[in-house]
């Protein structure tokens, strides 16, 4: 007889609750950026160990794999792997907080601290359910721990590194702060945009401030190559084509009374169509041309790191839906009409296996929205226990041997024959 596994687990989290605060906090007191997660690896992977799992780290020491081989099957299983990112961002927290960050110049003001510990919390509480005997059947399940998530980097590295070895489908969470605490997003194809990196590199002849007929300026043909790229680039796109060009940041000149000899521009496209991106980029190279030839300078187009779309499996749509239900309830499931512009390197996993991003909301109720990557970014904390429940339930059913139909005839297909 299967025990009432769901409300053992939903307690069991609640139980954790605080550890997984205190967890999400310590993370958010000692925020790591991109390329350096090496104390954060060392302390979730010391967590993990503790829970029960075996853990193993990654390449220059960041990133993590934690399995957890469940111990009522001889046999190898399908394995389903959940994901968390664990990079901060160069942002100054201006949050008044105990837990504020104490690195300076570096925040998580995305949600990857609580995306850690909501999956730690998942990862707990399937191995507590097992020990306590209300786990139904068993389970192979992966967490993924990965470092460089907002370079781009990171999955790439995770993946070459083996992290979806024997894995069949994938899940992850991202934290949304303008949707209420209780509510979460859910939508089936494609849920983010395109994203690619970009340099525009404006070589010119320096000179003299006071003497610019004497110079090709390079700060004069940045400022006229933003505001052609911010102007005339939706002119030349379909009305009904989302792009989104934005530049981020300016570097050129270290004296005021000298004209530069090079002045660079780093920003993003994001589009939501590979045909729509290529034409973006042609767009912007004829601008870069045009402008080049104008101001007598050499304009030079760079194409940096960048991620593809996230695109949830319609599949495992269901599933989710399902899971999410059983936490929040009906009137807690918000269906996301159109995808995000933002981007999510998360979507390089989904090129290897089938997969699905929930968005969580976190916005604290009757408090002022802090939207992502902003110095005042806060969650309310109860998303990491909805989080936890939530992923825990699916990795669950998912691993259900007989593949229960839960609404949808064709949802529990074994992943072979999809």
């Amino acid at each position: 007889m299967i025990r009432d596994w769901q409300s053992e687990l939903d307690r069991v989290v609640e139980r954790q609750f605080a550890s997984l605060v205190e967890l999400r906090r310590h993370l958010h007191i000692h925020p790591e950026p991109s390329g350096e997660e090496r104390e954060t690896t060392r302390y979730i992977s010391q967590w993990l160990e503790d829970s029960g799992y075996n853990t193993r780290i990654g390449p220059d020491g960041r990133g993590l794999l934690a399995d957890f081989p469940s111990k009522q099957s001889r046999f190898p299983l399908p394995r389903i792997a959940l994901r968390a990112d664990l990079d901060g961002l160069r942002i100054q927290d201006s949050k008044q907080a105990a837990y504020q960050s104490k690195v300076k110049g570096v925040m998580h003001a995305c949600g990857h601290d609580a995306h850690t510990a909501l999956v730690a919390g998942a990862l707990s509480a399937i191995c507590e359910l097992e020990q306590r005997e209300y786990l139904p059947w068993p389970v192979s399940l992966r967490g993924i721990f990965q470092p460089a998530e907002e370079t781009c980097q990171g999955a790439r590295d995770m993946i070459e590194f083996g992290a979806l070895e024997r894995v069949e489908a994938i899940f992850s969470t991202h934290m949304d702060p303008l949707r209420s605490i209780g509510h979460v997003g859910l939508r089936k194809g494609t849920l983010t945009a395109n994203c690619d990196e970009v340099m525009l590199t404006i070589s010119g002849r320096g000179g003299h401030a006071a003497r610019p007929h004497e110079t090709s300026d390079p700060i004069a043909a940045a400022a006229q190559l933003i505001n052609a790229i911010y102007v005339s680039l939706p002119r030349l796109t379909d009305s009904q084509d989302a792009v989104v060009v934005t530049i981020g940041q300016i570097s050129g000149g270290e004296n005021a009374n000298v004209i530069p000899e090079k002045v660079q521009l780093r920003g993003t496209v994001r589009t939501l169509d590979r045909k729509v991106r290529d034409q973006t980029l042609a767009h912007l190279q004829q601008l870069a041309n045009g402008v080049g030839s104008t101001t007598r300078t050499a304009v030079t187009l760079t194409l940096g790191p960048g991620a593809p779309g996230v695109f949830n499996d319609h599949r495992l749509f269901d599933l989710v839906r399902h899971c999410a239900r059983e936490v929040v309830d009906e009137k807690g499931l918000d269906s996301l009409a159109r995808p995000s512009m933002g981007s999510e390197d998360f979507a390089f996993y989904l090129q290897q296996v089938p997969g699905f991003m929930i968005r969580i909301g976190s916005h604290a109720k009757h408090a002022q929205p802090t939207p992502l990557h902003t110095p005042e970014f806060d969650i309310d904390e109860k998303a990491i226990s909805i989080g936890a429940k939530i992923l825990a339930r699916i990795a669950i059913y998912w691993s259900d041997p007989n593949r229960v139909q839960l609404e949808n005839p064709s949802l529990r297909q074994p992943i072979a024959e999809t």
